[in-house]
Order: C-alpha cells, then sequence, then structure tokens
C-alpha cells in the first residue's frame, strides 16, 4: 500500500512493501525525482538493504559452523513492513522476524524505517534492535535510485557527481559481484563526469569517512540532488550500462563479500553487531 507524506515545499510516496520511497516531488512541480521502476531496466525504485548489503560469496555465509543461504542486498526489500505512525510529514515502518527470515538469518530483530519530510530534505531514518539473546550481525544500506536525467532535453553526459574530496578509494567487483581489488579514483575538482560506460563492470564501490555528501546535478539546469549520509563507511554509485535512465546514489554501511572471504559472518567486511537488546541507528537525507 502506498502513502504520501507532504510538507510546505516536497510530497513523497513510500510503499508498505519493503518500506520503499517510490515518489518525491516539490510541490506544484511535475518533475519526478525519483525512478519509476520501469522493468524494461530496473523494477525498484529504493530498496532497503538488510541484513547484507552486496552479494554474499555463493550467495551464503557461515554462523556457528552451520551454513545459511542469502541472496543479494537480503530479504526487507521483498517484506510488507507494518506502519507504526502515520503523521502529514512522517511515517514510520516497523518489520520483525518471521519463520521465513529465520531460516536464513537466524536473530530475531526489531528494523525500523522512518521518512520525516524537512523544508526541502526528505530525511530517512534506519533504527536496529537486536531481539535475541545472542550477538547479531548485520549490515544496512539504501539504495536510491534518481532518474537520469532530471530534464527532458539534457543528456546523460551532461551531468556529474560533486564530492568534498578530490581523491576516492574505490573498490572493484568482480564477475559474481565480489570485492577483489583496490584503487585510488582522483576527481577532476572534485567532480566525477557520468557517462554508461562507467558502470560496465558493475557498481563503483567506494568506502571514505570524509565523504558526507554527494550532489548529482548539471551545469545545464538547476534540478539538483543532494544526498547527505555523516558516518555512513561505504557509498555505492551505480546504474546499468545498457541504457537505463536512472542513477543510484547508496549509502551503506556494509559492503560485499571479498572474493577470498572465509564467508563466516562475524568476520565479514563492513559487518555490524548489537549485543542483546542494543539498538544501532543512522540516517541520510535526500535534498532537492
Amino acid at each position: 500500500m502506498n502513502y504520501e507524506i507532504k510538507s510546505e515545499f516536497l510530497k513523497a510516496k513510500i510503499n508498505s512493501f519493503g518500506a520503499e520511497l517510490n515518489s518525491l516531488q516539490k510541490l506544484g512541480n511535475d518533475c519526478e525525482y525519483i525512478w519509476q521502476a520501469d522493468s524494461k531496466y530496473w523494477a525498484r525504485h529504493s530498496p532497503i538493504l538488510f541484513p547484507i548489503v552486496g552479494r554474499l560469496k555463493e550467495d551464503s555465509y557461515i554462523y556457528k559452523d552451520k551454513k545459511y543461504s542469502m541472496s543479494q542486498h537480503g530479504f526487507a526489500r521483498d517484506k510488507k513492513f507494518e506502519v507504526v505512525k502515520n503523521e502529514e510529514d512522517f511515517i514510520e515502518f516497523k518489520l520483525c522476524e518471521d519463520e521465513k527470515s529465520l531460516e536464513i538469518y537466524p536473530f530475531l530483530f526489531e528494523l525500523i524505517i522512518s521518512y520525516k519530510l524537512e523544508k526541502s530534505k526528505l530525511i530517512i531514518s534506519y533504527k536496529v534492535k537486536n531481539k535475541s539473546d545472542k550477538t547479531m550481525f548485520f549490515s544496512i544500506g539504501a539504495h536510491p535510485a534518481f532518474n537520469w536525467s532530471l530534464e527532458k532535453n539534457l543528456k546523460k553526459e551532461d551531468y556529474f557527481l560533486e564530492f568534498e574530496v578530490d581523491k576516492i578509494k574505490r573498490y572493484f567487483l568482480d564477475e559474481k559481484g565480489l570485492l577483489f581489488k583496490s584503487d585510488d579514483l582522483k576527481l577532476e575538482n572534485n567532480k566525477l563526469f557520468l557517462n554508461e560506460e562507467l558502470f560496465k563492470d558493475d557498481a563503483l564501490v567506494f568506502e571514505d569517512l570524509n565523504i558526507k555528501q554527494v550532489v548529482f546535478k548539471s551545469n545545464k539546469s538547476d534540478k539538483f540532488v543532494k544526498v547527505n549520509f555523516d558516518d555512513f563507511p561505504y557509498l555505492g554509485i551505480w546504474s546499468k550500462p545498457s541504457g537505463a535512465p536512472f542513477l543510484c546514489i547508496e549509502p551503506w554501511f556494509g559492503v560485499a563479500d571479498d572474493k577470498n572471504s572465509n564467508q563466516k559472518i562475524e568476520e565479514k567486511r563492513g559487518i555490524n553487531s548489537l549485543k542483546k537488546d542494543e539498538e544501532f541507528s543512522c540516517s541520510y537525507s535526500i535534498e532537492i
């Protein structure tokens, strides 16, 4: 079911299936900033990545000597969330474990996702609580897709991403979606100029806590998207090289497995852990 929240400046639509953002617009303006999930290219808008981010080696992990299977990005994006609170400019969703999730992820948890409109921003907050008696291991991440381009008369090559740094540590993904090497990516005056060729080898994966925000824009338009994400250690930038008219800007607390991973979830790169009843929280924002 779709829910709409509104502020003085913006309106957003979020579906309870996956607690997925599927529309973000300025009031009185028909420009849609969120990708509209055309199945010809990619049938999602902005999935929640939990309890893993990216792909596991052999699509599985080991916990207490038992092997569990889990597909890329986890299961939360394909679950129906409960609406906990629904106000004019705010909505909150909750997901807990169920019989099916326990078969592939043996932890009791509470996942809270909220959306709050504040001036020209949408603030998205995540809260994870461990309801198990044992230490729980997890990753969580965002995957919002934006229309590329934001103007009908502009080409993809008219756009760039603007960072606060001029060099970023980049990981490369192999054909199985696993990390296999890293290198520094040098930017031109803090800008990464965009084109489809960038994504011929899958997503660009960055690790740099100095990156707090990314701005997606063109010098030929006043429309932009600014994604703010303090303290997120990883960032993914993704599109499909097949002409797909969307660009994903993805802050992550977690990342795909290394090619040489031993598959033990407690030793996984970027993994987070919570003791019994502990909570983890983080948030990012989208400004238009």
